[in-house]
């Protein structure tokens, strides 16, 4: 008994007003939608966040006396051509360059094997041969079995054209009716709102302006990061430099995780091509360099708003919207986890609302003087 009267306690304090519950069942329906239509609706999820990209220049073209059709159908010809250029120029690069690097593991391997194998002679007692040739087996079984299963997957994915073509087509439309008939789709959204939003106004107003910000400096910084590897890759001399440079960039996707992690095909490249050298000294502290800058630039530069959520809130946020909804999930991971932090702080709660309804009910002061005695 005394239980249940905890549990009708919490749902009393936190589900009193109507707006909460609302808001509930708004995240709950748009989660659904997300789950069972994600695959159906990516065309159109893709073109609204292509939308907030663009937004900020739409609206400085409009700055500039730019009609607002002009400025729309610019920006979209501006992403049409970029998104031309990446499938043209860069895609069968890094294509070639992944189908390359795949056929060079063998070699890789059996460098790394020869390394490993001088170490029962050296060091016997730690290192004992039986020991030592379990790992180059299993070194040698998984990586083989990495090579296919990445290029299987990578066909999966481009082997359907039809669908490609049909989210190169949908996506620019998309894009276009968000853009210019974004003031009618706020203002039918705020109809089927109910009158009475201050929780969801709050909400709102926070998450719009860090979820653009965000999405905007992520592409930018991935799109810098990633072409000034590619550079310093190719000024190097080293190989599969393409490949490497978008590796690179999409790797601050996941924060802290995703620069360690690429680490190990970057030194692995190196070590292949350089062995232990001076070069590969040269290739890892370019690289160390690099991810410096981001980290220590980059990053405040681009998000001046910095998202206040603790490291391992974040890596959490990115492990579990991944699973859910793999690219997107881990690319709006921070976003989503701000959402959950912004609902949170603004949850109304029964001693808030009793407090508000007191204060409005408290008589204001007269403001005539006081009658002399």
């Amino acid at each position: 008994m005394r239980f249940v009267e905890i549990i009708g306690g919490w749902v009393n304090r936190h589900f009193s007003n109507e707006e909460a519950i609302f808001l509930v069942a708004l995240i709950v329906a748009v989660t659904l939608v997300v789950l069972t239509l994600g695959t159906v609706l990516a065309p159109v999820l893709a073109g609204l966040v292509f939308a907030f990209l663009l937004q900020g220049l739409v609206k400085g073209l409009e700055r500039w006396h730019v009609p607002r059709i002009v400025a729309v159908s610019f920006a979209v010809l501006l992403l049409v051509g970029a998104l031309v250029l990446v499938s043209i120029g860069v895609l069968p690069l890094v294509w070639r360059q992944l189908e390359e690097f795949v056929a060079a593991l063998p070699d890789f391997i059996a460098e790394v094997g020869s390394a490993l194998a001088e170490l029962p002679e050296r060091y016997p007692t730690v290192f004992p041969q039986e020991r030592v040739n379990g790992w180059i087996d299993t070194m040698s079984n998984q990586v083989a079995n990495l090579g296919t299963t990445v290029l299987q997957a990578l066909v999966a994915q481009v082997s359907n054209v039809f669908q490609m073509l049909i989210f190169l087509v949908l996506a620019p439309i998309s894009v276009f009716f968000f853009l210019k008939d974004s003031d009618r789709l706020m203002a039918a959204l705020e109809r089927a709102l109910p009158p009475q939003r201050r929780l969801l106004t709050r909400v709102g107003r926070e998450m719009n302006a860090q979820i653009a910000n965000y999405v905007r400096g992520k592409v930018v910084e991935i799109v810098i990061v990633g072409l000034a590897s590619y550079i310093t890759f190719v000024l190097l001399g080293l190989n599969y430099a393409a490949l490497l440079g978008v590796v690179v960039g999409l790797s601050v996707l996941v924060p802290f995780v995703g620069a360690a992690v690429v680490t190990v095909p970057v030194a692995a490249v190196g070590l292949l091509q350089h062995g232990w050298s001076i070069e590969l000294a040269y290739v890892m502290g370019a690289y160390a360099v690099i991810q410096a800058i981001d980290g220590n630039v980059l990053v405040p530069l681009l998000f001046s708003e910095a998202v206040n959520l603790h490291p391992i809130a974040i890596i959490v946020a990115v492990l579990a919207f991944g699973g859910i909804w793999g690219f997107w999930g881990v690319f709006f991971a921070i976003p989503l986890a701000t959402l959950i932090k912004a609902v949170y702080n603004a949850w109304p709660s029964k001693v808030e609302e009793e407090g508000e309804q007191a204060a409005a009910e408290e008589p204001l002061p007269s403001a005539d003087p006081p009658e002399p005695s």
